[in-house]
């Protein structure tokens, strides 16, 4: 009798590994392996070397891109941020059904393609576009150069990342209690001084997801930079397209991802330390 139950234990407790083993083959075949491979040619490609982590590390080029992607995310975060704390708070403090409704909104970007939003802020910013146009109507004579600049591509990507920033404060502000509120109020504290001291530091953690989220997917931002953006002004991830895509530097291209690679996981890694990877998505 008690064989059987140990054995029936045993079993049991075997189920969650089998039923992660599809996700483990799956992360291993299309994650795992074509990592070990970037690797490997970082350090292979043309001939067995450090070299290509040398001439990344000390060449002023990739200095110069790696430093333009990390000041275009921060652009982007903070931009993200200033747009995005206003529209969440609106939501926490609307009623359900009018926060559902914005919630719907900001998510629809969601069912669009970044390719196709991508191209339709080509169109917005083109020579040809209804923003020159209208500028040309009040009587503007020297229209802006305002596709394939820094400004351009930066729009696209803070309307394309806005949406994580929002949501995840939302998360946070509607866990908020108005209790607290409440007696911050009856002891006195009022308007900036409500927000500053009680408001703020509750909604810090929300701020600090968002800013995460938004800053590490826009360091690895490729299609939205390459379009829009100005070619003076490349970000690592196009740099990385055209080493491979243009001179074949397989080896070049391979150490930029990896070095860009190590810096995500060192921020991901101080995220973790001080709020925990698990409240990354609120």
């Amino acid at each position: 009798m008690g064989i059987g139950i140990a054995k029936l234990s045993q079993r049991t407790n075997l189920w969650p590994w089998l039923l992660l083993t599809p996700l483990a083959l799956y992360m291993a075949v299309f994650f795992l392996v074509p990592l070990i491979d970037v690797a490997i040619m970082s350090v292979t490609e043309p001939r067995p070397t450090l070299a290509n982590y040398q001439r990344v590390l000390t060449g002023s080029l990739y200095l110069r891109v790696f430093l333009n992607t990390f000041i275009t995310a921060a652009v982007v975060t903070f931009a993200c941020l200033l747009v995005g704390y206003p529209l969440a708070y609106l939501m926490a403090s609307s009623k359900p059904r009018t926060a559902t409704l914005i919630l719907l909104l900001v998510t629809m970007s969601f069912w669009t393609s970044f390719l196709v939003r991508t191209y339709a802020w080509m169109v917005l910013l083109g020579n040809n576009g209804p923003i020159i146009w209208f500028l040309q109507a009040l009587g503007v004579q020297q229209s802006p150069q305002l596709l394939f600049t820094r400004f351009s591509s930066t729009l696209a990507m803070v309307h394309i990342l806005a949406p994580y920033m929002v949501m995840n404060i939302y998360s946070v502000m509607r866990k908020i209690d108005p209790v607290l509120i409440r007696s911050a109020e009856s002891l006195g504290a009022k308007g900036l001084a409500l927000f500053r001291h009680v408001y703020l530091p509750l909604t810090a953690p929300g701020i600090a997801n968002g800013s995460v989220l938004v800053f590490v997917i826009c360091l690895g931002f490729y299609v939205t930079p390459v379009l829009l953006g100005s070619p003076r002004e490349q970000m690592v991830a196009g740099l990385i397209g055209n080493q491979i895509d243009e001179f074949l530097a397989f080896g070049m291209g391979s150490a930029m991802a990896m070095v860009l690679l190590v810096v995500t996981l060192a921020i991901l890694t101080v995220y973790h330390r001080r709020f925990g990877l698990d409240k990354l998505w609120g």
